[in-house]
């Protein structure tokens, strides 16, 4: 074989031998006799794989052409549009389209957008394309200069429909999931590579499967403005893709998000006990919430403030602290409150204690009632933040609380600088008192906590997590035997 012939062989992209000769032969010319064939055939063949994708996720805003494989998902409505000192109107249609890695829009013009709406592509189709990628209002976007259908090739995705949380996989789209709103985060805004302004937010859901983020994108994003931690939604015409290996669904100008009434959805959250943690792990820990510090402001390096608020919650194993960053620490959370933290980075906290950071990726969930948002878990079930009673932690007589001391450490108390001690506290050993509080452990010792002070109760009357409740009865230091307990 000759020059051309070898380079051809070991070359992996879509062009035909006969148009690679010719490809060639006009660089020779071009060049001017300062390149040989194969030399020629070397450049031609850099050229052609500079920008051939291998995936779906090889494709960057900025390259200035890529030639890749995807298959159709959905298909938009053919829109027109005036052009400037144009009069004929254009035409735009746009498809969502994405392979085992990725996911992205391709955008056909004027009379391929016509092919297009007319039944010429169609979904499930594996396209060989051929464009221009750019970041659009909605992400990444390919401008499709051509687009054949490969009918050999084929791509394991589908278009989602109907799915649960944990049916979703990437490159689906027209996805429609039901959820009851987690958490939400303020609208933010961002510059755009054409100089104009974006917006976006996000909020998590969750089902009895599991747990997503969603993100809103432009006028979408003031939905997080009116939807509460709680509300059952629908999320419609959504598509998922990957962020940081987590798979995330994005809501644009063609998605909605619709509250539902009469939804029957439940979250029910899995949990990893909190004597389980270990240092640098992403985790989920949920449990009831002993003690809350103010909430403390600091400069950031870039002179804006920042803040945080530390609480400190506990399940059937262990207590840890959280560290609640940014728009989390206005979250209204009180003792006894039953909580779930998701993806909650472990670090080291103060004397080597381990402690959990709630950062702007985390999701803080308040349970309300204890379950109303979870099914209820086995008695077994160390591991599931469901009804999560706290019983038998290893503190028969009620953990320490713990507030910051304003170095950035702790300091042990109750809330009030004392110990829950009867004798530092003013009542004597043996005095009949009478003490109402927010009942944050169940079982046997019931613990009970008015905010200030913790005491264990002896009794045999059954509460519920999170009940506010009176006691009355005999106190010997931080136990009190019940008499009465309504």
């Amino acid at each position: 074989m000759g020059a051309i012939e070898d380079v051809y062989a070991d070359l992996d992209a879509d062009v035909s031998e006969d148009d690679f000769r010719e490809a060639v032969e006009e660089k020779v010319e071009q060049m001017g006799g300062l390149a040989d064939e194969e030399t020629a055939a070397m450049l031609i063949a850099h050229e052609l794989t500079e920008n051939e994708a291998q995936t779906v996720a090889d494709v960057q805003a900025g390259m200035e052409e890529v030639r890749f494989l995807a298959k159709v998902l959905s298909i938009g409505e053919l829109r027109t549009f005036e052009r400037d000192g144009d009069d004929e109107d254009g035409r735009v249609i746009n498809v969502e389209a994405a392979d085992e890695t990725d996911s992205l829009r391709l955008t056909f013009w004027d009379g391929e957008a016509v092919a297009v709406d007319e039944g010429e592509v169609e979904v499930g189709d594996v396209l060989r394309v051929k464009g221009r990628p750019q970041e659009g209002y909605n992400g990444l976007e390919v401008s499709v200069d051509q687009a054949e259908q490969d009918l050999d090739a084929t791509i394991d995705v589908e278009p989602g429909d109907g799915e649960t949380i944990d049916a979703l996989t990437m490159g689906q789209s027209n996805v429609t999931v039901e959820g009851v709103v987690l958490d939400t985060e303020p609208v933010r805004t961002f510059e755009r590579d054409d100089g104009s302004e974006g917006r976006v937010a996000n909020l998590s859901i969750g089902d009895e499967t599991g747990r997503v983020r969603v993100t809103l994108w432009d006028d979408r994003a003031d939905r997080v403005e009116e939807i509460d931690a709680g509300t059952t939604v629908e999320v419609v015409d959504g598509y998922v893709r990957e962020r940081d290996g987590d798979l995330e669904v994005h809501v644009g100008e063609e998605g909605a998000i619709d509250e539902l009434d009469d939804a029957d959805v439940e979250y029910a959250p899995e949990t990893t006990p909190i004597d389980d943690v270990e240092l640098d792990e992403t985790v989920d820990i949920g449990g009831v919430v002993r003690s809350t510090d103010p909430t403390r402001t600091f400069d950031r390096d870039d002179g804006s403030e920042g803040q945080v608020k530390n609480i400190r919650i506990q399940d059937d194993t262990d207590d840890i602290r959280v560290a609640l960053w940014g728009e989390k620490a206005d979250r209204d959370l009180a003792p006894g409150d039953e909580v779930v933290c998701a993806d909650v980075e472990i670090q080291d906290g103060w004397q080597d204690d381990l402690e959990a950071s709630a950062g702007w990726g985390s999701t803080v969930v308040v349970l309300e009632d204890g379950a109303s948002m979870a099914t209820t878990p086995d008695a077994d079930d160390a591991g599931t933040a469901g009804e999560n009673n706290v019983q038998d932690a290893g503190a028969s007589t009620g953990l320490s609380a713990f507030a910051d001391d304003g170095e950035g450490g702790e300091t042990a108390s109750d809330g009030t600088g004392g110990s829950t001690a009867g004798a530092e506290d003013g009542t004597a050993d043996g005095e009949e008192v009478e003490f109402t509080g927010t009942v944050v452990q169940t079982g046997d010792p019931v613990i009970v906590d008015d905010g200030e002070q913790t005491v264990t109760v002896d009794t045999t009357e059954s509460v519920r997590l999170g009940e506010e409740v009176t006691v009355r009865g005999r106190r010997r230091g931080d136990e009190i035997e019940a008499e009465e307990l309504f």
